[in-house]
């Protein structure tokens, strides 16, 4: 294998691994509906503010990789206005659609077409290379936060 396909493998990886850490589906899976909009005192989010903030932020990322008409957002845009979710459905399309989007990444990040370290043409310097890792250190930043979260609420094992 050489470097560049060793590097998509790695990236691919790091979307969603659990080598080092909790993935994003343990970190999600079992929380209970009545506890999804709760908010400790000791935090300032409840699970549904977190899982909505890395699904949005993850999107944006996504979007900004591969639509040339990106538009940045405000940093309120990137957290829900509500404590919790408006029904379980929307809890589990949440969740459905962070998968999705984290998908769609590591295709781009198998693409052997894209230049990982190629500016992304619309940008202002931001490389593949770069959103992809940004991406996976803010998952994994937020997903720590959700399991210390889990585990105030007592339902983390």
């Amino acid at each position: 294998m050489n470097r560049n396909d060793a590097l998509r493998t790695h990236l691919m990886r790091l979307l969603d691994w659990q080598d080092a850490h909790v993935s994003f589906d343990s970190a999600v899976e079992g929380i209970p509906p009545k506890l999804r909009g709760v908010q400790p005192a000791e935090l300032p989010y409840s699970p549904w503010q977190l899982l909505e903030h890395m699904r949005l932020c993850q999107f944006d990322i996504l979007d900004f990789c591969r639509n040339p008409d990106y538009q940045e957002h405000s940093m309120e845009d990137y957290w829900p206005k509500t404590i919790s979710p408006p029904t379980a459905k929307a809890w589990e399309k949440s969740i459905s659609s962070f998968r999705k989007d984290r998908e769609a990444l590591r295709q781009i990040a198998a693409d052997p077409k894209l230049d990982l370290f190629a500016d992304i043409p619309h940008g202002t310097g931001q490389t593949y290379l770069r959103e992809l890792l940004l991406v996976a250190d803010h998952n994994a930043y937020h997903v720590g936060q959700m399991v210390a979260l889990r585990r105030i609420l007592g339902i983390w094992q």
